[in-house]
């Protein structure tokens, strides 16, 4: 069930339900963003998948969903004798901040705009 916006900011919020209330991630992708961030290196999708005992597809398709939102970084490694394999790591916080202050001032600006026409529509004076 989707909260309000009135109950969503009644609740006080940590920092991983930002993820849910930017970006609708679940419950399994900010357990793979905190599997992500907590590592001192780049990890894997087995890295991720055998930290959080969830099956290596699932936590790919949940690592695609945080890649989308630019919470983190892929970069891809090549075998000397062919193929390759992808890495995952936090985008810098500070740039991750900005994708939000983006994102919130544009829902700012068509919330707004929607707002404006809802008053013209239903509460127009003659």
């Amino acid at each position: 069930m989707i909260d309000s916006i009135s109950e969503q900011l009644e609740r006080e919020m940590a920092c991983e339900a930002l993820l849910s209330c930017f970006y609708s991630h679940t419950e399994l992708d900010k357990e793979c963003y905190q599997q992500i961030a907590s590592s001192s290196e780049p990890v894997t999708v087995d890295d991720v998948a055998e930290k959080i005992s969830c099956g290596r597809s699932t936590v790919y398709r949940s690592i695609q969903r945080l890649l989308r939102t630019g919470l983190i970084e892929e970069e891809q490694i090549n075998y000397d004798d062919g193929g390759y394999y992808h890495q995952y790591s936090v985008t810098d916080p500070k740039e991750a901040a900005s994708e939000m202050y983006r994102t919130l001032s544009n829902w700012y600006v068509k919330m707004n705009q929607l707002i404006s026409e809802f008053d013209e529509i239903c509460y127009k004076t003659e």
